[in-house]
């Protein structure tokens, strides 16, 4: 069974182990587990006969709710099997992805409590301003996760990415100048190009035109199909020229700008489910899994 306690006194063990360091982790707490009280008094009220009081019954194998919060954060970060975990915490693999699946779910809605959940839509310019209250320039990146190869032949032909080279799943990020993620794409095949999320999930129509918009070369056509709009986007060298030394020199400056949304996403991917081959078949939770990473690196900047 894990040390909590030797664990919350290392702060390098700590943040080894969960992502947060014990600051983070104890202000998690409470609101962790007014929600999980609130969901086993719902389930309570739906599932019972009214013979059994709350919390009655056998007990798990994670007892007290710093045990739970660490068990989630645990997975998350280091991403085990549900075999590891099972060897590690005394319990059947099967009660491992049962208490990961309903503390996946309380993580999440904890998050969204402290307010640092990215927005999934941008149908509006409001939709915008609400995840960027008085932005001047937002950073907009695409980004890939591996997953295992689909059995599926359709599956296998959408999710091969052939910048990556192998299957993925991606997502559109939106970060702004603090590198926080203030909005999350739908998790969408590794075929997908990033201009063509960024249409499909956030139409530039919608993005106010002042805002500066740092982009890359993936999102070439920008300028061309939406004019008026404040672009930073380096320039692509032609086939028959070199580009100026000039040229060369803005497209430097615009790259050094643009690694603020490289930074962000490094935070995000400190979490090695994010980063490790992704093993899980369960549907949704691919999106789920970067909605709440995105939401503890938010967290993680907001402790600061």
């Amino acid at each position: 069974m894990m040390n909590i306690n030797r664990s919350l006194k290392n702060e390098r063990l700590m943040r080894g182990l969960t992502g947060l360091n014990s600051k983070e982790f104890n202000a998690l707490l409470p609101i962790f587990s007014k929600i999980w009280q609130a969901s086993k008094i719902k389930q309570h009220q739906l599932n019972s006969t009214g013979q059994r009081a709350i919390g009655g019954g056998r007990k798990g194998f994670l007892r007290s709710i710093p045990e739970k919060l660490f068990f989630i954060l645990l997975y998350y970060k280091c991403y085990p099997t549900y075999d590891v975990l099972s060897f590690f915490y005394g319990c059947n693999r099967s009660n491992a992805f049962h208490r990961q699946v309903e503390l996946s779910q309380v993580l999440e809605l904890s998050l969204d409590k402290k307010l640092v959940l990215p927005k999934r839509q941008i149908r509006s310019v409001d939709d915008f301003l609400k995840a960027f209250p008085e932005a001047k320039e937002v950073f907009i990146d695409g980004t890939e996760r591996p997953i295992q190869r689909p059995k599926d032949k359709k599956r296998q032909k959408d999710n091969y990415s052939g910048k990556k080279k192998r299957h993925t799943v991606k997502n559109l990020v939106f970060a702004n100048k603090k590198k926080w993620v203030g909005f999350l794409g739908q998790t969408m095949e590794g075929k997908k190009h990033d201009f063509t999320l960024l249409k499909e999930q956030a139409p530039p129509n919608y993005l106010p035109k002042t805002v500066k918009k740092h982009l890359d070369l993936g999102f070439k056509g920008f300028i061309k199909q939406f004019p008026g709009h404040l672009v930073s986007m380096p320039k692509r060298k032609p086939r028959t020229k070199n580009l100026t030394e000039f040229v060369k020199r803005q497209n430097k400056r615009k790259s050094a700008a643009r690694v603020l949304i490289e930074n962000a996403l490094a935070g995000v991917k400190r979490l090695r489910i994010t980063t490790d081959v992704f093993r899980n078949k369960k549907k949704g939770f691919a999106d789920q899994v970067m909605f709440i990473a995105c939401g503890l690196w938010n967290y993680h900047l907001a402790m600061r």
